[in-house]
């Protein structure tokens, strides 16, 4: 399947479902690199709209971040970390735990 295809199908799929945070997901990951100003519309529309889903968490930390948006890739961190206590998801916890304190070594944030 094409880049072009995939794209058409994943915009197809939140037409059709626009209340699954995974639609959402999945065409921000595939954009990221493409269409900076969109993925991160959709980044920030699945972090206010579906707060709950925790697979955002960690992309979206790293996308800020690399964009230079430190504070706000900071607070995801923190937000996601939270999130997987409450959910008791202890692998992504782990995860978002490890890659918070690399990325607190790497800006010199404490």
């Amino acid at each position: 399947m094409s880049n072009s295809e995939r794209l058409r199908l994943l915009k197809e799929y939140i037409k059709e479902e626009p209340q699954n945070p995974f639609n959402f997901y999945a065409l921000a990951l595939e954009i990221r690199d493409i269409d900076i100003p969109e993925a991160g519309r959709l980044f920030d529309l699945l972090l206010l709209n579906h707060s709950d889903y925790l697979p955002v968490y960690f992309p979206s930390a790293h996308f800020f971040f690399e964009l230079g948006q430190i504070e706000k890739a900071k607070n995801i961190f923190e937000q996601g970390i939270n999130l997987a206590k409450i959910q008791k998801a202890d692998k992504t916890l782990k995860e978002l735990q490890n890659a918070y304190q690399n990325f607190l070594f790497e800006t010199d944030l404490d």
